[in-house]
């Protein structure tokens, strides 16, 4: 049987996410995106078309590097203004019975102690369905914002975030035993005092001592996204990582990366499938190869690529504006997205090959064609990859999404590289089909043991 692939829609809750200027475009609606209808349609379509889920990203402070200010960032709408992501969740939970939702949320500007209750509540409230994109920052205009001087060096960065990560297991795993929630209202004991633990920890960042605010959830912990691609940021997912998101430009780079995650895995004392990869993608699809085309040619009309490169420049650290159009760039090291640099230094772009690879207003790959053309590409990108499937980015919203679920799911779905129906269940067992808690190969299965056996 083939390998059946994961699909993921990916957005923001902002005007221009990713693929920058088509919010200008007459059918887009992406200036809605400060309405409940506008995100629960969207749920309601992906849910139609059996998507895992929707991953919603989101930052911190703003794009400030290019041309060393936010005219453009302002004008365009490049991911400004941005709102709360969390706070969609519940209304499109309450919209739909099994859509996934992975939620991003910048560590380094949210207390352990807190986040750990904010994330319980979303996983009770969406009977197991949710997921933690976990970022470490990478704007030194967020850490201004947030009252710091400088962010945090990079990989000191990912350091604090694996003890922070361990202060979260350690409430979401350890506080509550199972079995200690008894709900018994004859004997007037909602939980077992003996089965609830405090969590004391002291390490170089953190402190905290108290109880988990609340209850197990139907996961405990949520199911764990990462998108770091440098080397430390793949030490990092092979611990903690269910799922990783890359924005390769090309076959041959997802692949490399890849590779490289799943030997990190086995060094780590997991599988080499315990991780779910995602590749970012862009599809344009008609019902016909020439529909298809045409389309493509009417979103270029009002993509903005000089958007995309003043989004690429925050992520690098890089303002681009000073290059000219075919100057070579000294990328040297960023303290910003350390893959993005790299990929960008291996390929050799200059200002010019970016606008042309932002041609759309952003950075992932394109496919265009009819139904079995984008199937033959997805299945392509699955077979010589190893990923397990796709973020797919908004284009123009929400005929992008409609037009992916009318035509791309049944094609996939009539080849078998599709499901044609949801399992019941949490987010992370219709992922991994085992179980709705982390296996006892991952790292927070220690903290759960090491709180009991102290008990």
């Amino acid at each position: 049987m083939a390998k059946q692939i994961l699909l993921n829609a990916f957005n923001m809750n902002c005007v221009g996410h990713i693929n920058h200027g088509l919010w200008t475009h007459p059918r887009d609606r992406s200036t809605d995106y400060n309405t409940l209808e506008h995100w629960t349609g969207i749920a309601r379509t992906l849910e139609r078309g059996l998507f895992d889920g929707l991953f919603i990203a989101d930052i911190v402070g703003v794009y400030d590097v290019y041309q060393g200010g936010v005219d453009l960032t302002l004008r365009e709408s490049i991911q400004l203004p941005v709102n709360d992501p969390l706070l969609l969740v519940p209304a499109m939970a309450a919209a739909t019975r099994h859509l996934g939702f992975g939620v991003t949320v910048n560590l380094g500007y949210e207390e352990p102690y807190l986040l750990a209750r904010r994330f319980s509540t979303l996983d009770h409230l969406t009977r197991g369905r949710i997921g933690w994109n976990i970022v470490t920052g990478y704007l030194d205009s967020a850490a201004r914002a947030m009252g710091r001087s400088t962010q945090l060096a990079h990989d000191e960065r990912y350091d604090r975030a694996d003890e922070y990560l361990d202060v979260l297991y350690q409430l979401w795993e350890g506080s509550w035993e199972e079995g200690a929630v008894l709900r018994d209202k004859a004997g007037r004991r909602f939980a077992d005092p003996a089965k609830v633990h405090p969590v004391r920890h002291k390490g170089k960042y953190y402190q905290v001592e108290g109880y988990h605010l609340a209850e197990p959830s139907p996961q405990r912990t949520p199911v764990l996204y990462q998108a770091g691609s440098s080397g430390r940021g793949q030490r990092f997912a092979a611990r903690h990582a269910e799922c990783v998101f890359i924005a390769p430009p090309n076959q041959e780079v997802a692949r490399s990366g890849v590779r490289a995650l799943r030997e990190q895995l086995v060094q780590a004392g997991r599988r080499a499938d315990d991780i779910k990869v995602f590749a970012g993608i862009n599809v344009v699809v008609g019902r016909t190869e020439r529909e298809a085309r045409e389309k493509h040619a009417e979103y270029l009309r009002y993509a903005s690529p000089e958007s995309g490169l003043a989004h690429f420049a925050a992520g690098t650290g890089i303002d681009f504006a000073r290059y000219g159009l075919d100057e070579p760039i000294p990328y040297g090291n960023t303290n910003g997205i350390e893959s993005a640099a790299r990929t960008a230094e291996q390929q050799g772009w200059t200002r010019r090959r970016m606008l042309e690879l932002f041609a759309l207003g952003g950075r992932f790959p394109t496919i265009v064609g009819d139904p079995g053309q984008v199937a033959d590409a997805l299945q392509g990108w699955v077979e010589t990859t190893g990923i397990d499937g796709f973020n797919l980015a908004r284009t123009v919203v929400p005929e992008s999404y409609e037009a992916f679920v009318d035509l791309v799911v049944p094609e996939l779905q009539s080849r078998g590289l599709y499901k044609t129906a949801y399992e019941e269940g949490t987010l992370r067992s219709r992922l991994f089909g085992e179980g709705h808690h982390l296996p006892a190969r991952h790292a927070a299965q220690a903290f759960r043991r090491a709180v009991e056996e102290i008990a």
